[in-house]
Formats: structure tokens, sequence, C-alpha cells
């Protein structure tokens, strides 16, 4: 069970769920807008995204956060989106977690059909800071 109350923001770069291999989420969690609360937006593609690499992408800045899939950007959340008298927590630097998470709350835990190990495969991870503007 996990036990983060996610005061200091968590942003989902992407999940995939096993059961639904063509369907990429992305959430934001935080204060009083964390679990199934989270700020969500998902982008459907037309076959799996299981079945090749792919790009991930968020580009975080203070005011707001994007996410792109291949380049083309599908989801964008700003503080104006933020549930009423709620904190906007994505102003500052964050850690970079990479994992492969099986059951929990969302989506629930897996059936007997489910076999381990489970894979996740990583060309590269990169990380860049912007220019400043002129």
């Amino acid at each position: 069970m996990r036990t983060t109350c996610w005061r200091c923001g968590e942003i989902d770069v992407m999940e995939i769920l096993g059961h639904d291999p063509a369907t990429a989420h992305a959430t934001v969690h935080g204060p009083g807008y964390s679990g199934a609360g989270g700020i969500h937006a998902s982008h459907r593609a037309r076959t799996s995204l299981a079945d090749g690499f792919h790009v991930y992408s968020v580009a975080w800045e203070p005011s707001g956060i994007r996410w792109y899939l291949d380049g083309q950007q599908y989801a964008c959340v700003t503080p104006g989106d933020v549930p009423r008298r709620k904190a906007w927590v994505f102003d500052h630097d964050f850690f970079v977690v990479i994992n492969v998470a099986v059951g929990g709350t969302w989506p629930g835990n897996p059936d007997s059909s489910l076999t381990f190990p489970r894979t996740m495969l990583i060309d590269y991870v990169r990380h860049f800071t912007a220019p400043a503007p002129r």
C-alpha cells in the first residue's frame, strides 16, 4: 500500500495498464488531489504501445506541465486546473523514478493470468533545461 500523501507532488510521465496497452495515461497528484483524485488525461493510440519503442516526454515549468507521445502533445495541466483551495506544488525540482508497478487501487490487483517476471525496456532517459528566455 502506498503511504505517501503526495505533499510535494508527483508527475506521472506515463502509465500504461496491461489490459489496455494502447492507452497512455498522464496524471499529476498533489495534496488534496492524489490517488483517484489526481488530475488525469489519456491518449489512445491506434495500436498497442507495447509493440515498439516510443518517446514519452514531459515539459515541466513552474506554471504548467505538458505531456507528449512521440512528439505530439496530448495533455496539459496548469495551476488553474488544480481543485479550488488546493496547492499547485509543481514549482520545485523533482526526483525521477522509473518502475513497473503491479496492483494497487488503480487498476486493481491482477488475476491469476499474470505471469512474472514482467519487463520494461528503456532505451534512454534524458533530462535537460531549456535556455532562459531573452
